[in-house]
């Protein structure tokens, strides 16, 4: 990513590559159109917690099923955003436990691209929307660079 696009990003979040490919995520999610009259930025707003709304939160607990939902989401516009930036399928699997501690890892080919620790789920979110963007980025960035670094891998069978 060019220093002219970062900055750009920083000013409107919404221009990121990242973003635009969750916001489809979460469109191609609404099969009765319930969604059509929403902004982009309301459909990405359960991911935003504010500093309040986390300590509201508790520490411990119990993710509920629409946090998992969100997650893998998050996680399935990581992978087809390094799909389009590559042209190698991506693949999510995750595995996690009822208390909210698991594992996400994104694979092309015999390639693992991706490797997130998941602990805390319930808890899962970002200050704001340039917060959420950077790390979709980061994501997307650090797995474009492992396929690039072993093709041959990425590119098995």
């Amino acid at each position: 990513m060019s220093e002219a696009q970062a900055v750009e990003q920083m000013v409107n979040p919404m221009e990121s590559v990242f973003l635009k490919e969750l916001v489809k995520q979460w469109r191609a999610q609404d099969s009765y159109g319930a969604w059509e009259g929403k902004s982009d930025e309301m459909l990405l707003e359960p991911y935003i917690i504010t500093k309040e709304m986390r300590k509201e939160l508790p520490i411990i607990g119990d993710p509920d099923p629409e946090t998992l939902w969100r997650l893998e989401l998050f996680y399935n516009a990581v992978g087809l955003a390094i799909e389009r930036q590559t042209g190698n399928m991506v693949t999510p699997m995750m595995k996690m436990h009822h208390e909210g501690f698991g594992r996400m890892i994104l694979s092309a080919g015999r390639l693992i691209v991706v490797n997130k620790q998941l602990r805390d789920v319930h808890r899962f979110g970002f200050l704001n929307l340039a917060k959420l963007a950077e790390e979709g980025e980061k994501l997307v960035a650090a797995g474009v660079e492992m396929i690039q670094k072993y093709p041959e891998v990425a590119n098995f069978g």
